[in-house]
């Protein structure tokens, strides 16, 4: 919020509606972080060998475990729409200043429309690598591993090691994957560079005699 604050700016509707998201992101950042300390906390008792009290009785060490798997659970629960939202209010507060000339224009990246797609998938979160290959958690999009290797070759992906069960790593934006899709929004990118095939010589057409 302070780095909202700190930027002079027009509060239009859609400014109004970034500083509601941001302010309920803030919100599910802290009870995220409450549950989590909760989740420790009883975790460090049990393996202490220290009891556990409820909202009854003191728990048994199965009841504990299951306490601090439930308050994960929510965890997972508050976080899954933190990456989309995350890109929705981003992508509204460039594109309203931008139109109101508050951002200095800047050319688009080019890509392609399978790259661009990628990225904004990485960047809700929503591409992990499982067995060397792409997977999505959503079925309205499609990434290939060689439009994801084209992506790390330019430097705009990352990978790191993924606690989920039965995926190997997930994709992240790089610091220079976030400034160019950041420049995309608003506005398509600049479409990819193909090389041209040279057109096919015209065929000569018989001529028939009268």
């Amino acid at each position: 919020m302070d780095a909202l604050n700190a930027q002079p700016m027009h509060h239009s509707p859609d400014i109004r509606t970034v500083y509601a998201r941001v302010r309920q992101l803030a919100h599910l950042a802290i009870d995220t972080a409450n549950y989590l300390l909760d989740a420790e906390d009883i975790l460090d008792d049990t393996y202490a060998g220290a009891p556990v009290k409820g909202d009854g009785p003191l728990l048994t060490c199965r009841q504990a475990l299951e306490t601090a798997n439930s308050r994960l659970v929510l965890v997972r629960k508050l976080t899954a729409p933190g990456p989309p939202d995350t890109l929705t209010a981003a992508e509204l507060f460039v594109t309203e200043r931008r139109r109101r000339g508050d951002i200095p224009p800047q050319q688009p990246p080019a890509f392609s429309p399978a790259q661009h797609a990628a990225l904004r998938a990485v960047a809700r979160g929503d591409v992990t690598i499982a067995d060397g290959k792409p997977y999505l958690h959503r079925d309205d999009v499609r990434i290939t591993l060689s439009t994801l290797r084209s992506l790390e070759a330019r430097g705009l992906v990352t990978r790191e090691k993924c606690p989920l069960w039965l995926h190997d790593e997930r994709v992240h934006l790089s610091p220079d994957g976030r400034r160019d899709l950041i420049a995309t929004f608003g506005r398509p990118p600049a479409p990819a560079r193909t090389t041209a095939r040279p057109a096919p010589a015209p065929q000569a057409t018989p001529s028939r005699s009268l």
